[in-house]
Order: structure tokens, then C-alpha cells, then sequence
């Protein structure tokens, strides 16, 4: 899911797809306009960290370290495994001979460097320079015990705003969520620079979203109180949908069998993107969603017999 994420923001930072992108455990590596990698920063959730790829090496042969140039300035290199890979293999090694190749041509400071190298352990040894570092704080501020009006259900914000970016969704674009509850997806899509939109059938949930939107100083575009079979005439050729329902996890379905609510959501959510929009459904088991196509899911494990599966659907 955060390659996922990644390939998603960058085409919606630059406008289009990475001309090359590669995965493995833990990272991912792309090429694309470096004019975008401010954006794709400031709107990314998944990642922790991104910079300039500088190399991938085997663990056996790292004589490419000699060949590796860095801009003008200062430099340290930190190192970190993924989850215990290259356990056999000593870091430290690793950072020593790098750094004795790039000070051939730069000083080192470990205090305070002007370029922070990176190594990653993983599949294989990956050096980059960290240009940023995603800032989590703002989620932080943003989690479901810190607004005014909150439900013990809800998505941590970092994934909230990734099932946004799962969409590509362009900045200024329009995004509904039609089971909005406490406004979790909303916030973060407004955050991220997107016109919202938000309806729910439980009117204390749509006056409560519009108030944790108000806490935050962020601007709802639309809203209303809706059945989501009504929502297709109230709100039409958005950009995406993003939405978490509910249902499943609460017995406020007014009798009405679960899967039957889901189907009518698929349909919905259909009516009300544009044609070639996405949305992102997130539910507690894998859903065939038609009228639209699956381009993928992704299982998070949350506890016990809970996993939530982030749809990414496609409208045809």
C-alpha cells in the first residue's frame, strides 16, 4: 500500500506517471519532473522518508560506493535495516566504507551535515540522499481524540489521507465522502488543498463533521443528510470518492442487510464520479464492486478477526 500511495502521488503531483518505478520491502524508487517532489512531500502518508536514489548495490560488491557523487557540502551517512534484513551484515561496515568513498570529495560532519546519506538495508543496499522527512505531527493533531466531535471508530489520519492519495486525486480537485461520520477523510482532503464534500444518513454525524471542520479551520465545500441512495442526486462529476462506512461496525443500519448496503454504495459512488474517477472504499472484507473495477485492495490487520480492505476502485 505505500508504493501504491507513492506511484498515486507522484502522478498526481506531475501530472503523469513515473517513467520508471521499482519496489521492494520497504521502499520504492521512481523517475519523474523534480518539480513535483514538493508536492508528492507535503502530501504523502506512508512514507517516512524521501530524497535522490544514488545507487543500489549487492551486499557483495559495493565497489560502485567509488562512483557515487554528492553535491557540495557537508555530510554523514546514517544507516537502518528493514525489519531485521541483512541481519548477518555489520552496518557500521557498510557506513565506513562509504563514507571513506564520499570524502574523497566532501567533508564529513556528523553533528550538523549539509547532506544526510542514507543507507537501507534491504533487499539490497540502497543509498539516497534524505531531502525530507514526512512531518506527522499534523496527523497527530488531527486523530479522533483530539476533535471537538469524535467517534471511537474512525481512520488514523495518515490513513485517511493515503486512501485519498489512492485515488490521484489532483490538488483542487473534488472529493466526497457520503458516509463522512466524524469528517476524518474530509479533514485531510481539505488540508491537502481539495474541494469536500461530505454527506451521511445520521444528521449528528454531518453536524458534527462540519464542526471538527470549523476546529480545524478547514472549509467545507457541500453537505447534506443523505441515504446513500440519494446521494447520486445531490452530488455529481466529482473526482473522487473516498469513504469509510460504518456499517458492519455499528447497528445503525435501519434493518437493512449489510451487503445490500454496500452494493447500493457501489452504485452510487459510481453515479456520482466522473467517468475514469477513482474511489477508495474501505470495508471489512473484499467486495466485488460493481458497476465499477477493482484495481486493487489492500489488507490492513487491525485486530483480532478485524482487517480493513482499501478498495481502489475505478469508474469506467
Amino acid at each position: 500500500m505505500p508504493a501504491a500511495e507513492a506511484y498515486a502521488c507522484i502522478t498526481a503531483a506531475s501530472g503523469s506517471a513515473a517513467s520508471s518505478f521499482s519496489k521492494g520491502p520497504g521502499y520504492a524508487t521512481a523517475e519523474f519532473d523534480d518539480s513535483a517532489f514538493g508536492d508528492i512531500a507535503e502530501r504523502i502518508a506512508l512514507t517516512q522518508k524521501l530524497g535522490r536514489h544514488l545507487g543500489s548495490f549487492d551486499v557483495s560488491d559495493t565497489s560502485g560506493f567509488d562512483d557515487i557523487v554528492i553535491p557540495e557540502g557537508t555530510f554523514a551517512v546514517r544507516a537502518r535495516r528493514f525489519e531485521g534484513m541483512m541481519c548477518h551484515i555489520d552496518s557500521r561496515d557498510i557506513v565506513k566504507k562509504l563514507g571513506k568513498a564520499l570524502s574523497r570529495r566532501n567533508d564529513v560532519s556528523l553533528n550538523d551535515p549539509d547532506i544526510e546519506v542514507r543507507v537501507f538495508m534491504s533487499d539490497r543496499i540502497h543509498v539516497f540522499i534524505c531531502d525530507e522527512t514526512v512531518d506527522r505531527s499534523s496527523f497527530e493533531k488531527r486523530k479522533v481524540a483530539e476533535r471537538p466531535f469524535f467517534s471511537p471508530i474512525s481512520l488514523h489520519p495518515k490513513f485517511a489521507r493515503a486512501s485519498i492519495n489512492l485515488t490521484g486525486v489532483r490538488k483542487g480537485g473534488t472529493v466526497l465522502d457520503p458516509f463522512c461520520g466524524t469528517g476524518g477523510v474530509i479533514m485531510e482532503a481539505a488540508s491537502m488543498g481539495m474541494r469536500v464534500m461530505a454527506s451521511d444518513i445520521d444528521e449528528r454525524m454531518v453536524t458534527g463533521c462540519i464542526e471538527n471542520m470549523e476546529h480545524y479551520g478547514l472549509r467545507m465545500h457541500d453537505s447534506d443528510v443523505l441515504d446513500i441512495g440519494d446521494v447520486p442526486s445531490r452530488f455529481t462529476d466529482v473526482d473522487a470518492v473516498v469513504t469509510d462506512p460504518p456499517y458492519g461496525r455499528s447497528t445503525h443500519t435501519a434493518g437493512e442487510d449489510i451487503m445490500s448496503i454496500y452494493r447500493r454504495a457501489m452504485t452510487s459512488m459510481s453515479r456520482c464520479l466522473k467517468h475514469g474517477g477513482r474511489a477508495t472504499a474501505v470495508l471489512p472484507c473484499k467486495l466485488h464492486p460493481e458497476p465499477m473495477e477493482l484495481e486493487d485492495v489492500f489488507v490492513q490487520k487491525v485486530h483480532g478477526s478485524l482487517s480493513r480492505h482499501y478498495h481502489v476502485l475505478l469508474n469506467p
